[in-house]
């Protein structure tokens, strides 16, 4: 998995152009402090000429400082900060000693203090400047380190939760890929090869659809809905009239996005427990909406639901925060945990069974819209084709060990 590069704050995209803008920005900031206080108090214009060496001088000197302490970042704390103090202290010295010598030149016809003393009398202002140049150095660049190492561990933390997103969305439940081998073994056998033909050619089409979407991407409600009845025409072919569905997708909820083939595994725990063990099979239905600022889907079928003595009921588990779920291999639990990888906290997952029977999950995830689409696409695909001639009697509602 490429790692994905690292993005500083915009001004500091281009580290070397932020410095030298930093640096005339700052500099040019005091030397108009300065001119501004020298006019302000009435004294000589040609001040200014003393005023513009001494920020030159200051200039050159942060210039050496910053080539060292780009030397001293890189040792350890005690050398780091204790080779920066003495750095700081001559640089202090040299630009007190440049200042005090200028001053003395410019002072030349009047009687002032020497130039000892005016070193003494300089080194706190000049040693505020590059003190305060100094930190701010030192302050920029461990920001950037942060800053750096931040956004690697929010890399390396995203690129996590993409590879369990990809595990958990590659966990498909065996049991649909063995009963439709079954199925189309069984119509071999049998000699019915337009019905073989055609289960194999609506199965290769699912398969291509599942391996082509991105493991992490998001589809739309109505694209998702199309995966669907790939998939249900491969069941239809099995179950015929005992399998039936009902798609109810408000227009402007088909262009909600959600995670890709989140909502198969809820269709196909509902053929295995709702459809598969009755003689008169179940009605299957889907219904998505848009609740506010949330897309609020639900799956329901008509079948026995956790009835005592029911399969659903001999397979289902509890579990902290969710209620009664049913455990089928990775079905709902694998939607649960994909629920939790894409929105955390910030998501519904119930499940329930009404006393009359049946069982409906509920989905609640924040509303996001398609990229580019403002407007709802097309109603969802209309359901598959009537399946070719019936499937012989040992095929239908075939189960996987």
């Amino acid at each position: 998995m490429a790692m994905l590069p690292f993005r500083p704050a915009p001004f500091f995209d281009d580290k070397n152009a932020a410095f030298w803008n930093l640096q005339f920005a700052g500099w040019g900031g005091v030397f108009a402090l300065r001119a501004v206080s020298s006019i302000a108090n009435q004294l000589p214009l040609n001040l200014l000429l003393v005023l513009m060496v001494q920020m030159i001088t200051g200039f050159a000197i942060s210039l050496v400082l910053s080539v060292i302490y780009r030397q001293l970042m890189q040792r350890r704390a005690i050398v780091t900060w204790t080779m920066t103090a003495v750095t700081l202290v001559v640089a202090i010295t040299v630009f007190a000693a440049i200042d005090a010598w200028l001053q003395g030149i410019y002072y030349s016809g009047v009687r002032e203090a020497t130039f000892a003393q005016r070193i003494l009398a300089l080194v706190f202002l000049d040693g505020t400047l590059l003190g305060a140049w100094s930190a701010l150095y030192y302050a920029i660049n461990f920001f950037l380190q942060v800053e750096e190492q931040a956004d690697r561990l929010e890399r390396l933390e995203a690129q996590a939760t993409s590879a369990q997103l990809a595990m958990l969305r590659y966990q498909l439940n065996p049991h649909f890929l063995f009963n439709t081998l079954n199925s189309i073994s069984t119509l071999v056998l049998l000699k019915q090869t337009e019905p073989a033909n055609a289960m194999l050619t609506r199965l290769s089409a699912f398969l291509r659809h599942t391996l082509v979407s991105e493991p992490g991407a998001k589809v739309t409600v109505a694209q998702e809905v199309e995966t669907l009845q790939l998939y249900l025409g491969i069941e239809r072919m099995r179950f015929e009239e005992r399998l039936r569905t009902e798609f109810q997708v408000d227009p402007e909820a088909a262009n909600a996005c959600l995670p890709s083939m989140l909502l198969q595994p809820l269709v196909e725990n509902a053929i295995k427990y709702a459809v598969s063990p009755q003689e008169e099979g179940a009605c299957i239905t889907l219904s998505a909406r848009l609740v506010g600022r949330r897309l609020r889907i639900a799956v329901s079928d008509t079948g026995p639901g956790l009835r005592e003595g029911s399969d659903r009921a001999s397979a289902s588990t509890a579990l902290a925060g969710v209620g009664r779920t049913v455990s089928t291999g990775v079905g709902l639990a694998n939607i649960r945990d994909r629920l939790a990888q894409a929105y955390g906290e910030d998501h519904r997952f119930d499940i329930r069974n009404p006393p009359e029977g049946g069982f409906t999950v509920i989905i609640e995830i924040p509303h996001e819209a398609a990229e580019g689409d403002k407007t709802a696409p097309a109603q969802p695909a209309a359901p598959a084709a009537a399946p070719p001639a019936p499937i012989p009697a040992p095929a239908i509602g075939t189960t996987a060990a």
